[in-house]
């Protein structure tokens, strides 16, 4: 009886002991990836902080950091920042205002269009942005809306509002239709059962859309460029393009206007990841 106890305890072990060794490997496998995919981002940051501006002699560490190139940087691409931020801003209201009750509709009522509705959803999806960006410039040419903030507002939202849609609905799928019969019951509307009862239950949901939609309309560079022709509205992914012609001998003023614009996009997905992991109806079951 020993010897079988034994055997089996030895058999355990080499089993932990393989375990062990495939997690170690996986997590040096996991660490080397991520090098990989961070040093583009570490040396964008290391050629910010370079004092000579040049990245071809630049030292692998910073020992000597200047912060020349973020005040050059600041100066020259300030205003396009906050004109990218109002936009982005902009964009999340104008999205999340048309995209949660047309997936509301979507995922609650039983209409024979909805599956025509969600077809166009999707092919809206698949449309080429230069298409699109073509089609708005004549029909900006003619409504006066070239060189504007809600010109680019609206663009922007052309893409953010298909994918809105279809990320809140699968959410609001799973929102128990026992709980607005109830409001119902309680002789809300529909509207009122909508903003009290449902948007509170998805927020996680419309967080998540609203910060892919930020993120959509900070990283746009094809509209800005077709809808943009003077430089009285220019955002940051256009003010970095048009940048890197003047500062060909000043890369830190260049890298650091990228540092500058990563910020925003890095702060707010670290805000809400766990509103992203989370799910919609977890509100409604507590």
């Amino acid at each position: 009886m020993s010897t079988v106890l034994l055997t089996v305890d030895a058999a355990a072990a080499r089993r932990a002991r393989a375990r062990s060794t495939r997690s170690v490997g996986f997590t040096v496998l996991g660490v080397m990836f991520l090098g990989v995919m961070l040093f583009p981002v570490y040396w964008m940051i290391n050629a910010s902080l370079q004092p000579s501006g040049n990245t071809l002699t630049a030292d692998f560490f910073p020992f000597d950091p200047s912060f020349a190139g973020y005040e050059t940087a600041i100066a020259d691409q300030g205003a396009n920042l906050v004109t990218s931020l109002i936009i982005s801003l902009g964009t999340v209201v104008l999205s999340l205002v048309i995209a949660a009750p047309a997936a509301y509709a979507l995922a609650q009522f039983r209409y024979r269009w909805i599956n025509v509705a969600l077809l166009a959803i999707l092919v809206a999806q698949m449309i080429p942005g230069i298409v699109i960006a073509n089609a708005l410039y004549a029909a900006y040419n003619d409504l006066g809306l070239l060189n504007s903030l809600p010109g680019l507002i609206l663009a922007d939202s052309t893409t953010a509002i298909p994918f809105a849609i279809l990320i809140l609905r699968a959410f609001m799928l799973g929102v128990p239709p026992s709980i607005i019969e109830a409001a119902r019951v309680d002789g809300a509307g529909q509207v009122r059962a909508f903003v009290s009862i449902v948007l509170p239950i998805a927020k996680n949901s419309l967080i998540t859309a609203g910060l892919f939609a930020f993120l959509f309309s900070w990283s746009d560079f094809l509209f800005a460029l077709t809808l943009t022709t003077t430089e009285d509205i220019r955002p940051v992914t256009l003010g970095i393009y048009q940048y890197l012609g003047t500062q060909v001998s000043n890369w830190s003023a260049v890298m650091a206007t990228a540092v500058l614009s990563s910020i925003p996009a890095i702060v707010l997905l670290v805000l809400a990841q766990k509103f992203i992991a989370a799910g919609a109806t977890g509100g409604a079951l507590k």
